[in-house]
């Protein structure tokens, strides 16, 4: 694996499977590109830094996980 350098472009993708993935997706309109579809959410992250990169990945994850622990206390209200 080559070494990556701090001002390299970066990219990365992947997959995301959850039974509330829809309100999941709704988290992530202003962080990441991204599609839903069935239970998945397919998220692209493309940066011109490795630096740039992980911050875009730290926001995008305090996003989920808001959300997440959001429908889970919503969910034990019913």
């Amino acid at each position: 694996m080559q070494q990556q350098k701090r001002n390299d472009s970066v990219s990365l993708e992947f997959l995301l499977e959850h039974a509330d993935s829809a309100p999941l997706s709704s988290s992530l309109v202003t962080e990441v590109d991204f599609s839903h579809n069935d239970g998945e959410i397919y998220v692209s992250l493309e940066s011109n830094s490795f630096s740039d990169l992980r911050a875009r990945w730290n926001s995008m994850m305090r996003a989920l996980i808001a959300s997440e622990q959001s429908l889970e206390a919503t969910s034990r209200g019913e």
